[in-house]
């Protein structure tokens, strides 16, 4: 038997992820303003993985002021040699962010927190590293135009659980982390917490 959980986020996949794992869940965006907070962590120059967290425990908590129970949010951010990389506006700046991950290795912090009633009650950072290898602008061209707009919803413009996965010679981290969510260290805390049997 599990409780359910809500989920801070709109993001299909992290849902998937769960439910896929048996964990009832309900989704509720969160009303944040990530751009916004993006740029004031920038502006005040915290790291990219600081940022992730910040996010990721704004989403829950936000949700949290006026859900009760369990409110998990998460937020996953790519960094180039300590830059962020955001998601693509458009298949042009796509082109652009492979062309620069190209022959590079790049992280996605990707970040996770929980709270309760308005309060962070746990939090866990994954930090996979992915490198790409080298990709002539024709293999870019084509790539973008074989997986269209859908990338657009990504940071770096691929998925990995599709044709995404050419790009790279070298993964480290675990699939779960990869796809937005560190899957096994919040199971493990759902089960301390006898959310989800142990």
């Amino acid at each position: 038997m599990t409780q359910a959980v809500i989920l801070a986020s709109g993001s299909a996949s992290r849902r998937s992820l769960l439910a896929g794992a048996g964990i009832d869940v309900v989704a509720i965006k969160p009303n944040v303003d990530e751009e916004a907070a993006k740029q004031s962590l920038r502006a005040s120059q915290t790291s990219v993985r600081d940022q992730a967290m910040h996010l990721a425990e704004l989403k829950a908590i936000k949700v949290s002021q006026t859900h009760s129970g369990m409110v998990i949010g998460g937020d996953q951010m790519l960094s180039l040699d300590g830059e962020a990389l955001d998601k693509p506006k458009d298949l042009a700046e796509a082109g652009s962010h492979l062309r620069r991950l190209s022959g590079q290795t790049h992280t996605l912090e990707t970040a996770i927190a929980i709270a309760e009633g308005g309060v962070p009650v746990w939090r866990h950072l994954a930090r996979p590293k992915l490198t790409v290898r080298r990709l002539t602008d024709a293999y870019i061209e084509a790539y973008l135009c074989q997986c269209g707009e859908q990338i657009l919803a990504t940071v770096g413009a691929y998925q990995l659980e599709g044709l995404g996965a050419q790009l790279f010679n070298k993964i480290e981290g675990d699939y779960f982390s990869i796809l937005g969510l560190p899957l096994l260290p919040l199971l493990d805390y759902l089960r301390t917490r006898r959310v989800i049997e142990a």
